[in-house]
């Protein structure tokens, strides 16, 4: 760790046998209540005063009832914010006067009792070793302090605070100062009393031009400009530069952009740029977010405003981190850059705005289920599922608010699953005790002893006991903790909406949001966005930012499992203002992470730092560390657990995988032996078939404590069929998922709704979810990654668990968007004489498939013949007797258009029981929407009915009708027909009959 750090533990044991004393020492502990007050809320409630023997936040002198002796009398009203890069000027801990660095980027600050030291650091300083504990820090160093001649005051008070800017403010009863910092901001901004500005120097300092009211000084290789009002001047002399403001009371700095040029011509150049903004002082700054659902983008606007200390100018100049320009809306030009512990920052000029446009690119409950529906591995993951849900799946866990969430979360995750295996009565046990914790922590009624809420009214702010790890004295970590039990509280809603309703325990939920991020300005409660920096794109994990190295967050993974919970939740319970907060929080931060943690593009770590990841993000730097473990595998995969239907933009960057993971592997000294379920799990986003063979070698492994058999290996499983996620595909919906294998595309979707929704993907295709199901597309062939094959399934694409429950079929397929017939299926066909026909020549249905693949091809459009057979190829099949077996029809089609745009080809089944030549059952299937790209694709019933009429009866010599025509388009296609096992891609009817 940093030497000049005093460590914020919050973290996990080293190992399994140490969970053991924690958690049984955190059962001991008993809260007695006999003076604490409770709120109701709904039908849940929380305390009000602080019970016995608890403890609340602390800090230096009263500060633990008073957090407001460190504001003044112009500090908003409401709940004080924590858990920013700058709280350690409020939320006071190690220094009781003034603050410890802070990191806002380009520049850090730290108070003094003579003003505002300033340091821009462009050099980093590395420690450790390279597969080892390692550092990268651009620590803070005083070029110089901004302050007033003669300043000597006791304290540093906050006078304000906007979503990315702070305004500290000094007086020694003589004496005044207040500055505005703020991320991304080059200039301090400067209003004085009762003296002359000053900026004050280890030494003499080194000027470059004095002119007028512009005077430019070096530090460190580092240029700045002091602007001071129209009519006054600056005087150098000794150590010091000063100035009288001409009377006024206003001036700022600017740190100069890093040029490659240090001509005075580049300087004067750029200071008149700066000089044109110098008097706009920035008084506000603010983010405003939207979701545009057809474009699946979050775009967020984030607005400076300023007050012209002079003139009647607007505008400023703001340098962007990473994350931001490079998602850049607009035509903003971008000339300058600076240096920052987040990579390079690059400047635009004359803005009082800039927006951000993120796409988003979906979660879903889980993953979906793709496996066979009666293999080997289905039955391993019954057993492991078993493991799971028998007896009480909280009992191993802690009582403490992180232990308790990581035991909800494990429950929640065996319980979706057990929905999609439709194993109910697993899943309803799961459910009833995540029902039954939630419901005794979200009810704080006499005589409770433990497990419960309490709202600290003087910091704004909800604490559970027994808390952990720093979450009640320190405000750490409260995003993490309470974003399992939201997440939790998200699939209990799907199963039981009366009990998450606002008037049962839905508004205990919602409470725990608006702690830790609440999304509301005018909650008076809560601060704004608690935990997350906005214009950092991050979380803060400490809730005071007490360190020289400014606030850090470790567990980066566990930040998105809270804004996933959001979106979940938001969704589950039609809040669409929390579900648009978890979108801007996800979307942003998955950007955030793949730069600042990750370094996916190789373009912010400083070149001479060895690692390719960072287990912990400092203000002013990053750490291949952890607080509790110094062990590789514990270091990478604190960025990674837990492992959720959220976790998928872990995958956003395949090829980054294997660099992450095989770090891992040299650094170990080979695999992983802990936590290789997490480590699994993550490799599986980039190869699935490699993880699977894993997990199969080693199945033996220790579970990470927060995760269970069953879910490692449906993951993994399921991964290794569905391939790598699909980022240049978005859905209009915001619970979706594309995924891509040998060129094969799967979709899926998940509707929580009531009724039918058809869910459009940005390439076209479009995929039927039934009202509270999952679906995906098509009929997928699973190969078991190992070189074992697996017989094919004929599931439907939609599970049949009941509304408003997600689906919990055991077999869901994905199916391939295009299948090059150069690349056949190796899997065997169903038995001859079954309930499967293949599509022949002739045209005909047969049970016996061919030995030599052709095409059949079907005439042009010329005109519109949606839902209306026109020019149609028609296969059929009599003599069929069997009985209904209570499936649906199912269809697998490869066809092809080639090359022309444009095109749709449309299929209808019909069912006549007798041979009579009267259908009492016709099914007419949406239009498949080819592609221009040479090379089959599959139309299955997976696009969903038309129309359909009659009702399925046995059969007695009857038959089954396949009709096959382009309902658009200008030219012809092709289905391809009479192909054997050895070919693959057969095209094929199953029909749900037992025969």
């Amino acid at each position: 760790m940093h030497a000049a750090l005093t460590p914020r533990f919050r973290g996990r044991p080293f190992a399994v046998g140490a969970l053991a004393v924690a958690v049984i020492a955190g059962a001991l502990t008993f809260l007695a209540l006999p003076n604490a007050e409770a709120a109701t809320l709904g039908s849940g409630s929380y305390a009000t005063t602080q019970p016995a023997g608890t403890t609340g936040p602390t800090g230096c002198g009263s500060i633990a009832t008073n957090p407001r002796q460190y504001l003044t009398a112009n500090a908003p009203a409401g709940a004080v914010p924590t858990n920013d890069w700058w709280s350690s000027l409020l939320f006071k801990r190690t220094d009781c006067n003034y603050a410890l660095p802070l990191e806002a980027h380009p520049m850090a600050f730290q108070p003094s009792a003579g003003g505002l030291g300033v340091s821009y650091t462009t050099e980093a300083s590395i420690s450790g070793t390279a597969t080892g504990v390692g550092e990268y820090h651009f620590p803070y160093t005083t070029e110089f302090t901004l302050g007033v001649t003669g300043l000597n005051a006791p304290n540093t008070l906050v006078d304000g605070w906007t979503d990315w800017t702070v305004t500290p403010s000094w007086s020694d009863g003589t004496r005044t100062l207040k500055t505005t910092i703020g991320h991304g901001l080059p200039f301090v901004y400067a209003q004085t009393s009762g003296g002359n500005a000053q900026l004050s120097f280890g030494g003499a300092p080194s000027v470059w031009t004095n002119s007028g009211n512009r005077v430019g000084f070096t530090v460190r290789g580092h240029d700045y400009m002091a602007y001071a009002p129209t009519g006054a001047t600056w005087t150098v002399s000794g150590n010091a530069i000063t100035s009288t403001l001409a009377g006024k009371n206003y001036f700022s700095v600017a740190l100069l952009p890093t040029t490659t040029s240090t001509s005075a011509a580049d300087r004067t150049s750029l200071a008149n740029t700066y000089g044109q903004y110098a008097h706009n002082h920035v008084t506000g700054t603010r983010v405003a977010w939207t979701y545009n659902q057809a474009a699946s983008t979050v775009s967020a606007t984030y607005t400076l405003t300023t007050t012209a200390r002079e003139g009647t100018g607007s505008g400023t100049v703001v340098a962007l981190y990473p994350h931001q320009w490079k998602t850049l809306s607009g035509s903003s030009t971008i000339a300058q850059t600076y240096v920052s512990p987040r990579g390079q920052m690059k400047v635009i000029t004359g803005t009082g705005a800039f927006t951000t446009a993120t796409p988003f690119q979906g979660v879903l409950p889980e993953v979906p289920a793709v496996a066979d529906s009666a293999g080997a591995d289905l039955s391993t993951l019954g057993g492991y599922l078993d493991q799971v849900a028998t007896g009480d799946p909280l009992a191993a866990f802690g009582n403490d608010t992180y232990w308790t969430g990581k035991g909800l979360g494990r429950a929640a995750r065996a319980a979706e699953i057990a929905d999609q295996l439709g194993r109910t009565a697993q899943r309803d046990s799961l459910l009833s005790a995540i029902r039954t914790r939630l419901t005794d922590w979200f009810t704080a009624g006499s005589g409770e002893t433990e497990r419960l809420f309490v709202y600290n009214q003087a910091w704004g702010t909800l604490i559970g006991y027994p808390a952990s790890y720093g979450s009640d004295q320190e405000l750490n970590d409260h995003h993490f903790h309470y974003g399992y039990y939201i997440a939790a509280a998200a699939t209990l809603a799907k199963f039981d909406r009366a009990w998450a309703a606002t008037s049962a325990y839905g508004g205990m939920v919602n409470l725990l949001i608006r702690d830790a991020n609440n999304p509301d300005r005018a909650d008076s409660m809560f601060p704004f966005l608690r935990d997350f920096d906005i214009y950092a794109g991050h979380d803060w994990a400490s809730g005071h930012g007490s360190f020289g190295a400014g606030n850090n967050q470790e567990s980066s993974s566990e930040g998105m499992n809270f804004a996933n919970a959001l979106i979940q939740w938001g969704i589950a319970t039609g809040n669409t203002a929390v579900r648009d907060a978890g979108l801007y929080i996800y979307s942003t931060q998955a950007q955030a992470i793949q730069e600042y943690w990750f370094d996916s593009s190789n373009q912010n770590f400083p070149a001479t730092f060895a690692h390719n990841e960072v287990g912990m993000v400092w203000g002013d730097g990053g750490a291949y560390a952890t607080w509790f473990s110094a062990e590789p595998e514990m270091i990478q995969g604190i960025n990674m657990l837990p492992i959720t239907g959220g976790s998928n933009y872990l995958g956003y960057r395949p090829s980054y995988i294997a660099t992450n993971y095989n770090e891992m592997t040299t650094n170990n000294g080979g695999p992983p032996t802990v936590w290789q379920d997490v480590l699994w799990s993550f490799q599986a986003l980039g190869n699935g078939d490699t993880a699977l063979a894993n997990f199969r070698a080693n199945s033996g492994y220790t579970p990470e404590e927060g995760e269970s058999k069953a879910h490692t290996f449906h993951w993994i499983r399921n991964l290794a069929a569905l391939g790598t996620v699909d980022t240049s595909v978005t859905a209009n919906t915001p619970l979706y998922a594309v995924y891509t294998k040998n060129g094969v595309r799967t979709y899926a979707a998940t509707n929580l709704t009531s009724a039918p929704l058809t869910v459009t993907f940005s390439d076209g295709r479009t995929l039927t979810v039934a009202a509270g199901k999952t679906a995906t597309t098509g009929a997928f062939t699973w190969s078991g990654g190992n070189g074992s094959s697996n017989p094919p399934t004929s599931q439907p694409p939609t599970s049949t668990s009941p509304s408003p429950s997600r689906s919990p079929s055991p077999s869901r397929s994905p199916s391939p968007s295009r299948s090059p017939s150069s690349s056949p299926s190796s899997s065997p066909p169903p038995p001859a004489g079954s309930n499967t026909f293949y599509l022949r020549s002739g045209p005909a249905l047969s049970t016996s498939a061919g030995s030599a693949a052709t095409t059949q091809t079907v005439t042009a459009a010329n005109g519109n013949y949606d839902g209306t057979p026109h020019n149609p190829v028609t296969y059929q099949a009599c003599g069929i007797t069997g009985s209904v077996n209570g499936g649906t029809t199912q269809l697998t089609l490869h066809v092809d258009a080639g090359s022309t745009v444009g095109q749709g080809i449309e299929a209808r089944v019909s069912y006549d029981f007798t041979g009579s030549g009267t259908y009492g059952r016709v099914e007419t299937y949406r239009y498949f929407a080819t592609d221009p790209v040479p090379g089959t694709e599959q139309y299955t019933q997976a696009v969903g009915l038309a129309s359909s009429s009659g009702t399925l009866a046995a059969m007695s010599g009857g038959c089954v009708k396949l009709e096959v025509w382009n309902a658009i388009g200008n030219a012809p296609t092709t289905v391809r027909i009479d192909a054997s096992a050895a070919n693959g891609n057969q095209s094929a009817v199953t029909i749900p009959y037992t025969v």
